[in-house]
Formats: structure tokens, sequence, C-alpha cells
């Protein structure tokens, strides 16, 4: 018989995320493979582009146990900055333990990801995970082998070795077995990353090397080699907005502060507060401006982010983002798509919440597109009555791919719902690709997958303007080269006649007895030829300025 009385015990992070790993986008063997993927080779482009390391990356993906054909090992090698090795056990064997918890753009927000990777190959596999990594001053490569102790969220270190470099190497490769599925689909989703993320990173030089579905021990190989050597400016740490955080995070910050007096605090710990600022929020909130921050009790704390929140500021600073940049973002869809046309725009900063964020893309039309998207086009369909719309979403540099429809990005793009045929003249048979990239110190996610992006107002306003200018600019383009066409036919009318025109001509100026004279006929022919022709370049000119 129950007593009553219920039990209770606590979770570690560690505990939490091991059971409830779908909520990070672990939540079968197939989407598993994809997340392990994704995650390492995020990792791999904030150690090397953040520090202005040209990345040189290399995936694996293998069947190494014969017995076990559903077992899948997933290796990633990078040329970034390396792990010290004082900080990879925590780095790698607790969860919540991070280089990313600071105010600036990185394309993972929580610290978490590898370590979910790792928590679901002890899960699955029971394999632990491998590490060699190496730093650009240290003689030595460093490896380990370990696991997470589940319970009390630290890292069980297995194996651990040191040798000599016999190079300048350094980076870092990673290593796990997790229990996955290697299907078509799955291999088309890998194949789709990796190809989108080569759009935006032209700078990278990206090798995959997948197993092959049909035929066992046969490999393909993805290449993209890298096409610039331009890299995105990269993001620098700030101090946070007060508009970005909330009373909790205030008190933190106090806890932590080593500031003498609250004046100091509000003016050395935040962006966009100076002391003219710092004293009218203070004489607002009532508390001297001389008191030690720490000694502030709750109601002081209470009246002083209150005070904080109904301030006029200045809009974040948009140092901590690194967008990619409208070159760089011409550059990947030439290089990858090959279209007739691109046109790229880039939105001011703006913000929500005390987060800075920037929206910029592109978008391409005709050449090889058509033929071409099948390879990068995941979940974009053809509208009822056209056209064709493939949408490449990214948020801080990461290609999103699943959950595209309930993405405020697609309810902007939507055939449906934007006026691609009324106001932007496209034709059902069209297909176009809009690329839109968000960059945020904080991006509005809709879950810890990272997959969708919540309809925050101020971002999907802006999303909006963006779609507008790049559909003006394909309109501006269609409307040109429908003008060179219309031009080609009347010049093509006109050349069927240049004979009769200059035989006339020429009977003119002839003898006098109204007969062509050859010569003069001969050379009219050429001139009015000269003349159409020229119009004719002239025209395709002005259709892709």
């Amino acid at each position: 018989m129950s007593s009553g009385v219920e039990s209770f015990r606590q979770l570690s992070p560690s505990e939490f995320f091991y059971r409830n790993r779908e909520i990070a986008g672990f939540s079968n063997p197939a989407r598993a493979v994809y997340q392990t993927v994704r995650e390492f080779i995020e990792n791999s482009l904030d150690a090397t582009e953040v520090h202005g390391i040209l990345p040189v990356i290399t995936l694996r993906i293998s069947r190494e146990d014969p017995s076990n054909p559903d077992h899948i090992t997933i290796q990633v090698e990078d040329n970034g900055i390396g792990v010290p090795p004082q900080f990879i056990p925590d780095a790698f064997g607790r969860v919540l333990y991070s280089s990313k918890y600071k105010f600036r753009q990185t394309r993972g927000m929580y610290g978490l990801g590898a370590k979910m990777a790792i928590l679901y190959a002890q899960l699955t596999t029971g394999k632990p995970f491998e590490i060699y990594s190496s730093t650009r001053k240290t003689r030595y490569i460093y490896y380990y082998k370990l696991m997470i102790d589940v319970k009390k969220n630290q890292p069980q270190i297995l194996e651990l070795a040191s040798w000599e470099k016999r190079s300048k190497w350094h980076g870092t490769i990673v290593k796990l077995t997790i229990e996955g599925e290697w299907s078509r689909r799955v291999r088309d989703y890998v194949a789709v990353y990796i190809k989108r993320t080569a759009i935006i990173t032209p700078y990278a030089d990206i090798t995959a090397i997948l197993p092959s579905v049909e035929k066992e021990d046969e490999y393909e190989v993805l290449r993209f080699p890298r096409v610039t050597s331009m890299l995105p400016r990269p993001p620098k740490e700030a101090k946070p907005h007060p508009l970005g955080i909330d009373l909790e995070m205030l008190k933190m910050m106090i806890n932590e502060t080593g500031a003498k007096t609250v004046l100091s605090f509000l003016t050395s710990e935040f962006q966009r507060i100076g002391e003219v600022t710092a004293t009218r929020i203070l004489k607002n909130a009532g508390i001297d401006p001389d008191k030690p921050p720490r000694t502030l009790d709750d109601d002081e704390l209470q009246r002083l982010y209150k005070a904080m929140r109904e301030e006029k500021y200045w809009a974040p600073t948009d140092e901590p983002l690194s967008p990619i940049g409208e070159e760089l973002i011409r550059i990947g869809l030439k290089e990858i798509l090959r279209p007739e046309f691109i046109a790229t725009a880039s939105r001011k900063p703006s913000s929500y919440s005390g987060h800075p964020f920037i929206v910029e893309g592109g978008i391409a039309y005709g050449g090889e597109l058509a033929s071409r998207l099948d390879e990068i086009a995941q979940d974009s369909v053809k509208g009822e009555t056209g056209p064709y719309i493939v949408l490449l979403r990214y948020a801080n540099k990461i290609p999103l791919l699943y959950d595209e429809k309930t993405d405020v990005m697609w309810s902007i793009v939507d055939p449906s719902k934007f006026p691609w045929r009324s106001v932007y003249k496209l034709e059902p048979t069209d297909t176009v690709a809009v690329l839109i990239h968000i960059c945020s110190t904080k991006v509005p996610y809709k879950g810890v997958g990272k997959e969708s992006v919540a309809n925050v107002e101020e971002v999907e306003s802006e999303v909006r303007l963006l779609a507008q200018e790049l559909a003006r600019k394909l309109r501006e383009y269609i409307q040109r080269k429908k003008r060179v066409q219309e031009a080609r036919q009347k010049l093509s009318l006109f050349l069927r006649y240049i004979p009769e025109v200059a035989a006339s001509l020429a009977a003119i100026a002839g003898n006098g007895r109204g007969t062509p004279d050859p010569s003069i006929q001969k050379e009219l022919t050429e001139k009015m030829r000269e003349i159409a022709l020229a119009k004719i370049k002239l025209s395709e000119y002005e259709a892709s300025a």
C-alpha cells in the first residue's frame, strides 16, 4: 500500500538530457546521424573562421563493425585552434560547460550538441567518445577517450595519451559510434546539409566521405574546394544590452561583478549605459548611486530592474554579429547553383528584446538552377499555381533543413502568401532559390533542436522587407530580359528585310536607271547589319547590368 508520500530526487543536467534527448534533435536513429554530423561540423567551423583560419574540414561516415550494421561511426577533422588539454574532459564530458556562453554570435547556443551526441552514443552503442587535439602553440597532440558520468555530470576518462607533433598541424579530430540509420533519405539529408553549408562558406574546403547506400564497402566523396579566401568579419564579445536581461540575470551579474558601487556596476557591465543614464535609472529606482551592488535587497533589485526596463536606450551594437556578407553569398550561390541571375541584399542591424540581429540573403534565377536545385532542396514544394520556390534557410550560418513550414522565413516567401506572380511577375513555371540568413546573439529558435525560427515581430518584419527587396531586383531583371527579347524579335524582323531595303537605297543612289549599284548595296547591307547587331548587344548588356 502506498504511504501517500512522494519521493523526490534531483536530476543532473546530463541525466535530464539523457532522458530527453529528442528535444535536442536525437529523436530516432535517422535523425541522430544528421544531428551528430551537424553538431561536429558547426563546432569545426566556429573553431576556424572566428579565429581567422580558412577552414579545412573532413567528414567520414563508416560502418566499422560488420556484426552491427546499424552502428554508424562519425569522424570530423578540422584545422581549428584546437582545445587545450586541460579543458578537453569538461568541454566534451560535462553538459552545460562550454566556451559559447558569451554575448557574441556563435553557431551553437547551448554548448549542448556534441555532448548530446556523446550521450546518445552511450545510450545506444555503449562506445566511448574519442578526440585528438592540438593547439597552435603546443608541440604535442593530445588524445582522450572518455564517457560522461550521467549521474554526476562529470567526464570519465578511459584513456589519455600525448605525443610530439611531426608537423605544424593544429585542430581537432572527433570520433564516436552511434546507433543510426544509413538509408537513402538519411544520406540525402546529410548531403544536402553539406552542400548548403558550402553555399554560405565558399571560403571553406569541405570533404565528405560517405558510405554507399546500395553497395557495401564502397564510398562516395562529396568535394567542395575553397573558391575564395575572403572570410566574414569575426564577432566581437560585447557586454549585454540592458533590455536583453531578466531579473535573475541581473542578480547573477551583481553577484559576479567587481564594481564597488551600483553606479559603476551599471556603467561597466552594460552597453549603452553611460554615467548620465545610470544616474537617471538609480534616481528613478530610489537607490543611492554609491551603494555597493551586493548589498541590494530584493525590493531594491526589483526597483532597479523596473527602472532599467523603463529607460530608453540606443539599439544594441552589432559588433557581436558576424554576417556572411553580400559578396560571399553571391560567390556561394554562383559556385553551387550556377544561375543566370543573382541578387543579394542585407538589412541594417535591428534588435528584439535587447538582442541585435541582421537579416541578409540572396535570390537566384535561371541558368543551371533548376537542375542543381534537386541536390539541395529538401522540404520546399511547388505551390498549387507555381512558381517553384526553394527556400535556403540559415540561422547563425547553420543550414536549417527540418520543420520548414513552421519557420518565420517560410511564412514570408510561401508562394500561397507572397505575391510572386501578381506583383513580381514570375511565371507559374519559373524556379527560384531564395537564401535568407538571420544572425543574432540569440536567434529565437522554437526548440533546442535549432531547426525553426519563431515569428518574433521584429524579425518577421525584417525578413519580409528583405524578401521584397530581393523580389524587386528579380522583377527588374525579368522585365529587362523581356524587353531584350522583344527588341531581338523586332530587330530579327528588320534583319530579314535588310537586303530589300539596301537594294532600294542602292537603286536611289545608283546610276539613275533604278538599278541597284552592287557595291553600294553590299556596303549598306553590312552597315545595317552591324547597327542591328550592335543594338541587340546593347540591349543584352543593359539587361545583365
